[in-house]
């Protein structure tokens, strides 16, 4: 084994071995050499000019209870296998389908959970050269190409997802830096589409496609400057985040196209993005080497954690160790380990349970409600960072629980709101008695830096966050207005009663900055190109200064991987990660191990190269 040869040799210090464990409060998590999928001949892939490696998992119900599937792309190469997970090693002699691409490279993919049956399944799949392609591995069935003549976009596709919700309708970003909103039972024309714009804002506009029948795109939405690396749709469908090379997080009312807020990062692109359960905070990563939380409700930044040195690829929130307790105001007074053990209980919950105890905050009820959200990241420097999101962190300037008294300001807004967490240490569980007060924190909290006044957009941009906030329930409003365009059969659609999906994450090291140099001439850069003057942006809610807000450290941050790290998702018996050398590895969770916790590691044809 490599570990076990390094160890004797003593050949390199205990930073550069690679973990095949490590353990968290809730336990130990463990690397299952046997559950590694990849390329048949398990022959690491020379990555060099490559995609990232990317992964997607679709349930599709069948009878024999094994109903996960995955599809992954190494290079040319498309694969799509029966996931076995924690139960059993995996067979990569049976693939269930198998495509290799000639003069172009998957991307990225994303599978349709609403249509996915045992004898069919919906898979997108986007291009290096910008194409997005529809096909079924189950049937083994192309059906459609979208963009084939690339007169829609030339450049490299960066993300696609399925709206929520829909079957047929699904998004596509590019690195150009434009969006697409496609409808599977449209074609796509033969010749370049026209495009009458719809609605513009503040470094965006979106534009309809100018047609005499239904065509491709529906939508084109231009954000940002560079390339759009990742996009995320909120829990409910509603709204939508996307993070640019740019810098700049944005995110989106989907339905009535308006701009609800931004961040931008210390410095360099953002990369990647994703929601916690509830909708109420937004975590991006990118070239500052930074994980940066956002809150939907107050449109600033609440906190940064720093443990990754190199860029940051991915971010995602577990939702099965989000914990919730729901509690009389005095019930943490136990011992730290009754405290630990009721965290572990609550951390094995289903995330459908998690995401209806957390739409609780929202309620009048007066018992207190507290959260520990739980995040990870994994970057180029191959290291897996675990992250709690906890109520000394998010709220520090707040009293003790008992001197709050207004239980009920949650219920004055209707879309995703402003979270209560509660800490994980010992130290702070008297905090944990927390109730729906901490809007009125937040507020104070905001008024309390001043920094937010010395950028000419931001007041305004607060002032748009508000408004959509309190209008967000009837959001589409600014369609009515395009109901001649024929937009508003697409755009009002219903966009929720979708069952939780883990977002899969694209995006790559993409140097259309030319170079991550120092703040001041990264804002030189982007000083003629946007509206919000770049050089102004530090020191303000859209980029505080480190000092200005509470810097997280992570729970854990083990190198797991020889290449950079291109996938992390978190599922209910493990969570899995994927390096650019095209292995898939999955990590039982604590008591998930299985019958493959009693093989011999050891004689894994892989060892621990991961």
């Amino acid at each position: 084994m490599l570990i076990s040869k390094m160890a004797a040799e003593g050949g390199g210090k205990e930073m550069n071995e690679i973990k095949t464990q490590f353990t968290t409060r809730e336990g130990v998590y463990k690397l299952l050499t046997h559950s590694e999928y990849s390329r048949p001949n398990r022959v690491p892939f020379n990555s060099q000019g490559s995609n990232p490696v990317k992964v997607s998992f679709v349930n599709v119900n069948d009878q024999s209870g094994n109903g996960d599937r995955i599809c992954f792309n190494v290079g040319r190469e498309l694969y799509f296998y029966i996931y076995k997970g924690v139960r059993k090693a995996a067979d990569l002699s049976k693939p269930i389908d198998k495509r290799i691409y000639k003069g172009t490279q998957p991307t990225c993919h994303d599978f349709n959970h609403l249509t996915a049956t045992a004898e069919s399944v919906s898979l997108l799949v986007g291009f290096s050269a910008g194409q997005v392609q529809l096909i079924d591995p189950i049937k083994k069935e192309t059906s459609k190409l979208f963009n084939e003549e690339r007169l829609i976009d030339k450049s490299r596709v960066s993300c696609v997802k399925w709206v929520p919700g829909s079957e047929s309708l699904f998004l596509v970003s590019h690195a150009s830096g434009n969006m697409y909103l496609y409808n599977v039972e449209h074609t796509c024309g033969t010749t370049a589409p026209h495009y009458q714009l719809l609605k513009q804002g503040e470094n965006y506009s979106v534009h309809t496609c100018k047609s005499k029948s239904a065509r491709n795109p529906l939508l084109k939405w231009t954000v940002g400057e560079g390339a759009l690396h990742e996009f995320a749709f909120s829990p409910d469908g509603k709204f939508l985040a996307c993070v640019s090379q740019d810098g700049f997080l944005r995110v989106f009312n989907f339905d009535a196209v308006e701009l609800h807020g931004t961040m931008k990062s210390y410095f360099g692109g953002l990369l990647c993005v994703c929601w916690s359960p509830d909708g109420k905070y937004i975590v991006a990563g990118g070239e500052d080497d930074l994980v940066t939380v956002w809150s939907f409700l107050d449109c600033r930044v609440i906190a940064r954690g720093h443990g990754h040195k190199s860029w940051v690829s991915v971010v995602a929130f577990d939702h099965y160790t989000t914990s919730v307790e729901e509690s009389d105001p005095m019930e943490f007074s136990g011992s730290d380990e009754d405290f630990q053990d009721q965290m572990i209980h609550f951390g094995r919950d289903r995330a459908n349970s998690t995401q209806s105890r957390l739409s609780k905050r929202n309620s009048t009820d007066s018992r207190p409600v507290s959260v520990t959200y739980r995040f990870g990241s994994v970057g180029q420097d191959t290291q897996l960072c675990l992250w709690d999101l906890t109520e000394d962190i998010l709220f520090p300037h707040l009293p003790l629980s008992r001197t709050r008294t207004h239980t009920n300001v949650m219920n004055a807004t209707s879309p995703p709101a402003g979270a209560t967490i509660i800490t994980n240490t010992s130290s702070n569980t008297s905090n944990g008695n927390n109730s729906g007060a901490n809007i009125t924190g937040i507020n104070s909290l905001s008024t309390a830096l001043p920094r937010s006044n010395s950028l000419p957009h931001s007041a305004s941009t607060t002032a748009t966050a508000n408004n959509n906030t309190n209008k967000a329930g009837s959001g589409s409003g600014i369609m009515d207005s395009a109901i001649a365009t024929g937009v508003s059969k697409f755009a009002t659609l219903s966009l929720h009663d979708r069952k939780e999906r883990h977002q899969e994450k694209e995006h790559k090291r993409n140097h259309s900055m030319g170079h991550i140099s120092s703040k001041s001439s990264d804002k030189l850069n982007l000083l003629t190109k946007t509206k919000t003057d770049p050089a102004k942006t530090l020191g303000t809610l859209l980029c505080p200064r480190m000092e200005d807000v509470p810097l997280l450290e992570p729970l854990i941050c083990k190198k797991i991987a020889h290449e950079r790290l291109t996938v992390l998702i978190f599922l209910e018996d493990c969570l899995v990660t994927a390096c650019q050398e095209g292995f898939i590895c999955t990590w039982a969770r604590p008591g998930k191990v299985g019958l493959l916790s009693s093989q011999n590691q050891a004689s894994s044809p892989s060892g621990t190269v991961v």
